[in-house]
């Protein structure tokens, strides 16, 4: 009997042993956390990601030599510039910076980084439809 309840206690502890042993190395994977403080947090946030801005408004001028666009909108001139990855479009159908004329109504969409405006988008207004006034003829009794 006492050959019996040795056998057991061993291999409880045995099993104790083991389970604090596995425990302490998946507690151990994750301790490369590196601890910030909240200035730190604040100064890496803008180098995460630049800034996503949109505006829409008219064409005012297009430097091709440049690959540059300036737009008018409702805060004031903003001049952007284009790259190979700018995708300019007309509704559906794809267009070049080239098919941007001077005048026409645009929403671009650009990137704000190390203080320079990169046009992701370009999306060309369609010109509004004129209204014809057709004056309605008297009705005849």
């Amino acid at each position: 009997m006492k050959k019996t309840i040795a056998i057991v206690l061993s291999l409880v502890l045995m099993f104790a042993f083991t389970a604090v042993t596995f425990a302490t190395e998946k507690a151990a994977a994750p301790v490369e956390k590196k601890e910030t403080t909240p200035a730190e947090k604040k100064e890496a946030a803008p180098e995460k990601k630049a800034a996503k801005k949109q505006v829409t408004g008219e064409v005012t001028a297009i430097d091709a030599k440049a690959n540059t666009l300036t737009v008018k909108g409702k805060k004031g001139d903003v001049t952007v510039s284009t790259t190979d990855k700018t995708k300019v479009v007309a509704g559906k159908d794809a267009k070049t910076l080239a098919d941007v004329k001077t005048g026409d109504k645009v929403t671009v969409k650009y990137t704000e980084a190390e203080g320079k405006n990169v046009a992701t988008k370009i999306a060309i207004m369609a010109a509004p439809a004129k209204k014809e006034t057709v004056a309605a003829a008297p009705v005849k009794k």
